[in-house]
């Protein structure tokens, strides 16, 4: 009787480890590939998901699909994170209608692909455009900085939240850029993966580091995870390519990294702040 007991007890432990129930998660770019892959974790375990993101993402629409899907209070709302007044209203908007924020889940980013733009060589160092350079900045790093200022002074009102960055691979490692070349054009052509992606991603890190240290007696935990690259049917040269330079031997699937994030934002971390989770496939560990 006493054995069976342990394990009902040990059962109901691991179950709340993971719960979520009655918290509310805040995550910018929420509609985007791997934004409502985290949203639909944290409504799988009982949380109500906030998605923020620009008004062509349809944030609104991304949070009814996961609301009806999983029975939670989702909510969608359009906003710019670059805008400090903006990210203010959110929050008064949510701690008029929850009242609390729990999570904050630092998800946008631009990523361009390398091949867009009007010239293939437009993402080399010496081309690069200053334009870029700023919008990918403001958006990746900024909106983190901005959005982690303001939900996470909220929380540290209340003694307790957690702070995830999204970080990458390319934060622990240099991007390959032999996985972009082209055959038949000239070196000081070729197309690579633009400076700002690691850039912003390594900075997550820092800021990381930065505000677990700084609210390390508020009750706010602060962790990155550093996610590889997610299959979306890229060219089959470039997948075979990329797959040899991968223990795993392949992409990450869009929803594979959704117990890291739960584990992250749930008390079964509860011991772990400024760290970063690297869940890449085994590609920083050759």
């Amino acid at each position: 009787m006493a054995d069976k007991l342990e394990v009902t007890e040990a059962t109901k432990r691991a179950q709340a480890l993971f719960d979520l129930t009655g918290r509310v998660a805040v995550i910018t770019g929420g509609a985007g590939l791997l934004g409502t892959k985290h949203a639909e974790i944290i409504a799988a375990a009982g949380g109500s998901p906030v998605l923020l993101d620009l008004p062509q993402a349809k944030p609104e629409a991304a949070a009814a699909a996961i609301a009806t899907k999983y029975g939670v209070d989702a909510t969608g709302l359009a906003v710019d994170i670059t805008q400090l007044a903006q990210i203010d209203n959110v929050r008064n908007e949510l701690l008029a209608r929850f009242r609390r924020i729990d999570i904050l889940i630092n998800n946008a980013a631009n990523n361009p692909k390398v091949e867009s733009g009007g010239s293939k060589v437009w993402s080399r160092l010496e081309n690069f455009p200053l334009e870029v350079w700023n919008d990918d900045l403001r958006v990746g790093l900024t909106g983190a900085f901005l959005c982690s200022r303001v939900f996470g002074s909220e929380m540290a009102k209340r003694g307790k939240g957690v702070i995830l960055n999204i970080a990458s691979d390319l934060a622990v490692i240099a991007p390959d850029q032999r996985l972009y070349r082209q055959e038949g054009i000239p070196e000081d052509q070729q197309p690579v993966k633009p400076v700002t992606y690691s850039v912003v991603k390594t900075g997550l890190i820092g800021l990381t580091r930065y505000l677990a240290t700084y609210w390390a007696t508020s009750g706010v935990r602060v962790n990155a995870i550093s996610p590889g690259g997610v299959f979306n049917n890229q060219p089959p040269a470039f997948l075979a390519e990329l797959h040899q330079r991968i223990p795993l031997a392949r992409m990450a699937h869009a929803d594979e990294y959704q117990g890291s994030i739960l584990f992250l934002c749930s008390d079964a971390s509860s011991y772990m702040t400024g760290a970063n989770l690297i869940v890449d496939g085994g590609r920083t560990c050759w």
